[in-house]
């Protein structure tokens, strides 16, 4: 897919994602970000092997940086290992070369968002390392995980390029991960089948054997399989959450990243009778498909579906409807929800940096369009939570909206985290390049992430019918910091100090660490008036986003 066309898809993904209803806006990432500002793969100049347990691999080197792509990670999950634990990938003779990512797992068309090669045989790694860096260098290891609201996305798209974090010192990885129903179900046929007990949850259970992959062959890249930081964004970062929390998780990393990570979303149980369990679902999903019963025969029939069926890539389907698709509390991978494992001390006890942005409620076309009925939500606390927000009744609703979802749950699990004694950092992305000034309120859902990562665009382009600027250095200078504080914590566990400024801890005051439009601060007692009337509100927290 070119740059262009990248950016272009994502614009429309985006308008169609701020017209879902229910909760469905809440789980969905915008594959490229709002920004437009991205930037070109490498292309290729130099190739480099390296022995791995499965065989050799080639990559190809860029500069400074090398990078492998589409290694699998384990075997293809079709057949009768469709819905069934990853297993290990085979081996092979020779070379492999590694200079294309591998397909991305199956989807539906979403938004005109479609990679243009798709497949149930997707478990695949990328890494990205300093050019000539040695077996056994032991660099500190950054694993990235990719959003889309766990039915949607890859790893292969330009925001995620590894090389400017690679150039900073550390071996980056990427993986795709199972998506939809064929990543996150459910049915009584396959849980009897299973000996390991109530399994639905693949696509994590695909994330921990890419965990498990870095453990056994990061070292063959220069990585150090003891100092792994595990980071992604919205989908990506409520899987960070899970792996803080899931018991099959501990000690595959060292630290965690979770960005827009919606950290008080409750998960649905596996089984029980109510219509909201994923068994429910899956016996529904299946009933729809002519498939009945909790047998082997019905475990054959749905493994016998086309993954287009199941993936609901169907004649006739909306392509501006996400088949929204949710992990499950399975009593195994997850046993609990994020914020009350956090709250009882359960969770991965390693440092931590989770944040937000501030203009989260771009997802919510609804905010904009009733901020009335936005704001009525709140019942009997309504105007003395709007009225500790300034400006028009849209700006209200859309930043009391923001501070709901995201602002203020991760306020609360920073704290929880941070008063069990780990180091926790928290930040507010709230910077907005020149070129969005008065355009937009402030850095929407995914708007951090080509920050995070480094991929500016150095040329103007045109997108989505107009033509974007090229980066201007204040651009730059943000993305610099950004790039330095998180790869700062992968190799101290401590954002410490970019642009002159040291990152601290959230206690003993609430600081967050603010990515403003004019300069980054540390701000302590962050949003300190609308988050504590949010925290005193828990009703408030409860209410359905629009």
């Amino acid at each position: 897919m070119s740059i262009h066309r990248a950016v272009q898809v994502d614009r429309r993904c985006i308008a169609a994602v701020i017209r879902l209803p229910g909760l469905a806006w809440l789980l969905v990432l915008a594959v490229a970000v709002a920004t437009s500002l991205v930037a070109p793969a490498p292309v290729a100049r130099a190739a480099d092997t390296v022995a791995l347990t499965q065989g050799a691999v080639r990559g190809v080197t860029e500069g400074q940086v090398t990078s492998f792509r589409g290694i699998p990670y384990a075997a293809p999950p079709v057949g009768d290992l469709r819905w069934k634990p990853p297993a290990p990938p085979a081996s092979w003779e020779g070379v492999r070369d590694a200079a294309v990512f591998g397909p991305s797992c199956i989807q539906a068309p979403y938004a005109g968002l479609s990679p243009t090669e798709q497949s149930e045989d997707c478990l695949t790694v990328n890494v990205w390392k300093p050019a000539g860096v040695p077996t056994g260098a032991r660099l500190p290891v950054m694993v990235w995980i990719h959003g889309g609201a766990f039915s949607i996305g890859t790893s292969a798209v330009p925001e995620y390029d590894g090389t400017h974090l690679a150039e900073r010192g550390v071996v980056l990885v990427s993986f795709n991960y199972r998506l939809g129903k064929l990543g996150y179900f459910a049915h009584p046929a396959l849980t009897a089948e299973n000996p390991d007990g109530d399994l639905g949850n693949f696509g994590l259970m695909d994330a921990i054997a890419a965990l498990a992959w870095v453990q056994a062959n990061i070292t063959h890249f220069g990585g150090n399989p003891d100092d792994v930081t595990v980071f992604g964004e919205s989908a990506g970062g409520m899987t960070v959450d899970y792996l803080m929390t899931s018991p099959r998780a501990r000690g595959l990393f060292a630290k965690a990243i979770s960005e827009s990570g919606f950290p008080r979303s409750p998960l649905p149980s596996m089984r029980g009778g109510d219509p909201s369990s994923a068994e429910s679902q899956g016996v529904a999903f299946a009933e729809s498909q002519g498939i009945s019963g909790e047998g082997p025969g019905a475990a054959r029939a749905l493994r016998d579906l086309p993954a287009e069926v199941v993936a609901g890539i169907t004649e006739g389907a909306d392509p501006d409807v996400l088949p929204v698709t949710m992990p499950m509390i399975d009593g195994k991978f997850l046993v609990e929800n994020v914020d009350d494992a956090f709250a009882a001390g359960r969770e991965a006890m390693v440092p931590f940096i989770i944040g937000g942005n501030s203009w989260e409620a771009a997802l919510m076309g609804t905010t904009r369009s009733d901020p009335e009925g936005t704001l009525a939500r709140l019942g009997p606390h309504r105007d003395e939570i709007a009225g500790a927000y300034p400006g028009d009744i849209s700006t209200q609703a859309q930043n009391v909206t923001t501070d709901l979802v995201m602002t203020e749950p991760v306020r609360a699990l920073a704290r929880l985290h941070a008063a069990h004694g780990a180091p926790t950092y928290a930040y507010y992305f709230d910077y907005v390049p020149p070129s969005q000034r008065g355009r937009q309120i402030g850095t929407p859902h995914a708007g951090e992430i080509v920050y995070v990562f480094g991929n500016l665009a150095d040329q103007p382009f045109l997108a989505g019918g107009r033509e974007h600027p090229a980066a201007t250095a204040e651009d730059r200078r943000m993305a610099d910091a950004a790039v330095t504080y998180w790869t700062n914590f992968a190799r101290t566990g401590a954002p410490g100090s970019a642009a002159g400024v040291e990152w601290p801890t959230v206690t003993p005051d609430d600081t967050f660490l603010q990515f403003g439009p004019q300069r980054i601060q540390a701000i302590a007692h962050f949003r300190q008036r609308q988050l504590d009337l949010l925290t005193d509100y828990p009703d408030a927290l409860r209410i359905p986003p629009p």
